[in-house]
């Protein structure tokens, strides 16, 4: 295929173009803005074999450029961080939203196959059971509640415009090239680094965890034999208390329990996420990778590719991680 994968750059979008180009064989444009958590590092292995494109989503200048040539848009490209939306909501509503308006218009000038990557947090917080794609749409923060409104109008182009569009819902991914405010790659750094672990709340959190690669390959699926209109839920095979992954990291590292620090709680912090995924397993996807796996290849990545993340933890990272947690990490 020719595909057009937006927030190529970043921790999914970058395993996606990855799986893609060797497993596929697909003619791949990138089009990123680069910003904190979008990098080329995370494109180093296959960069001579893409078409990369400099731009935002929200530029229909910027998206005109890449989405030449292309059949199928894939987009990624979105602000994640339940934390930073928080303290700042704007750019998640530029990015989020209005970028993914500028992508759709692009796909239907263009008639387009159009998949939407998404989240699970647009369901909100499940005490028991899974949700499936039927659920009620009931986001908790600012982030879940641009990613519910950005796809309700992929639907609303399905439905007003006939554009083949899909929806993808991933479960908490984790892996490597993941930036470290995200909980997993946060504690596997602070505990090779001898560094706190700030575990927010009583640690009791659940959420389902769902390996990187698994996640880019049910959105191949979804993208090869989904039914335009429909969202898909991708969920991992495994789901744990946030504490007990903090355990196991610090188990895989070697690093002391004394090292965890119970922070406050993050305000609206959902308790629990589980999606089932029967929807797109009966198009043949099922997740390969369970979680006390995945977790100890991903320690390992970090352990042996300390070029990757020294640049993160020693430039402006630092700046947040002190402004949040009330102290400067350690060098």
């Amino acid at each position: 295929m020719k595909l057009l994968v937006c927030g190529g750059a970043g921790f999914i979008g970058s395993t996606f173009v990855r799986l893609r180009v060797r497993e596929h064989g697909d003619a791949v444009t990138v089009l990123d803005k680069l910003t904190y958590a979008g990098r080329r590092e995370n494109l180093h292995d296959v960069a001579a074999e893409i078409r990369f494109v400099h731009g935002a989503i929200e530029d229909p200048v910027a998206v005109a450029d890449a989405v030449a040539a292309c059949d199928a848009i894939v987009n990624f490209a979105a602000e994640t961080h339940v934390d930073r939306s928080i303290s700042g909501p704007e750019a998640f509503i530029v990015t989020n939203m209005q970028g993914t308006h500028v992508l759709l218009e692009a796909a239907r000038e263009r008639g387009l196959r159009y998949l939407q990557v998404s989240t699970d947090e647009v369901y909100g917080s499940i005490e028991h059971g899974s949700f499936s794609e039927a659920s009620p749409l009931q986001p908790s923060s600012p982030y879940s509640a641009t990613k519910t409104g950005a796809d309700l109008l992929v639907s609303s182009y399905f439905h007003t415009h006939g554009l083949e569009t899909l929806i993808c819902r991933g479960s908490n991914n984790y892996g490597p090239h993941q930036y470290p405010e995200k909980l997993i790659p946060l504690m596997i750094l602070n505990a090779l680094a001898g560094d706190r672990l700030p575990v927010y709340g009583d640690g009791r959190n659940v959420r389902n965890w769902l390996f990187v690669e698994d996640f880019g390959r049910g959105i191949g699926h979804v993208l090869a034999y989904g039914m335009p209109g429909e969202a898909y839920n991708c969920g991992g095979p495994d789901e744990c208390e946030n504490l007990a992954v903090v355990e196991r990291i610090l188990a895989l590292t070697g690093a002391d329990e004394s090292l965890i620090e119970y922070v406050t709680d993050r305000p609206g912090h959902d308790r629990r996420y589980s999606l089932s995924s029967e929807k797109l397993q009966a198009l043949g996807w099922r997740a390969q990778v369970r979680f006390d796996e995945g977790l100890a290849r991903t320690v390992d990545w970090y352990r042996d590719n300390a070029w990757w993340w020294e640049p993160i933890r020693s430039g402006a990272y630092r700046d947040y991680y002190e402004r949040h947690y009330g102290r400067a990490l350690k060098t």
